[in-house]
């Protein structure tokens, strides 16, 4: 029996609560298997970026956003769109420098982190969200827009805010973006 060509597919959405206990049954497994902090980072890092690479067609498709003329729109559209889309949480975008090119996210609440008060005793240089930069970085890279992105404060790690910062790689060609008169 074949399936109707008017029925559309459904998309079904995971519980938010399953996913973070599942990421911090993942993250404890990964600590017990990686002695150093760094190598917990790097594999954090490493699936975010494949996450990323995958999850930008998902953003693309679904959001209908258009072409940005500077890495401050870019940086407008992570935390207003494709944060609350993916996480139900919009950060505040802060810009770090003259040239424009370095901004931060700051997140209020991290859901990712709900259920986690403190890091494991001995596991302080611990980026338990690292899989967020690694997200963020693939799905960047995928639209040729190369960048650094990193934790810059952690709550979990005792300071006041969240905050992520992305480091745009590439010079911004403003002849490219100037608006024809």
């Amino acid at each position: 029996m074949s399936r109707p060509a008017s029925r559309r597919p459904e998309y079904h959405k995971i519980n938010k609560d399953l996913f973070v206990l599942t990421y911090g049954a993942l993250v404890a497994q990964l600590c017990k298997d990686y002695e150093k902090d760094e190598d917990v980072n790097k594999y954090l890092d490493k699936m975010g970026y494949g996450i990323g690479t995958r999850l930008v067609e998902d953003f693309l498709a679904r959001s209908c956003v258009r072409r940005c003329h500077s890495y401050s729109e870019i940086a407008d559209i992570i935390a207003q769109v494709a944060f609350k889309m993916y996480l139900g949480i919009t950060p505040t975008v802060t810009c770090n420098n003259s040239s424009r090119n370095e901004f931060s996210l700051i997140l209020d609440k991290n859901p990712m982190a709900e259920f986690v008060e403190e890091l494991p005793a001995g596991r302080s240089s611990l980026c338990y969200c690292n899989l967020l930069c690694g997200i963020i970085r693939g799905a960047l890279e995928m639209v040729h827009l190369p960048a650094d992105v990193t934790f810059l404060q952690d709550r979990l790690k005792g300071d006041s805010v969240t905050e992520i910062g992305i480091t745009f790689l590439k010079k911004q060609d403003e002849k490219k973006y100037r608006q024809k008169k």
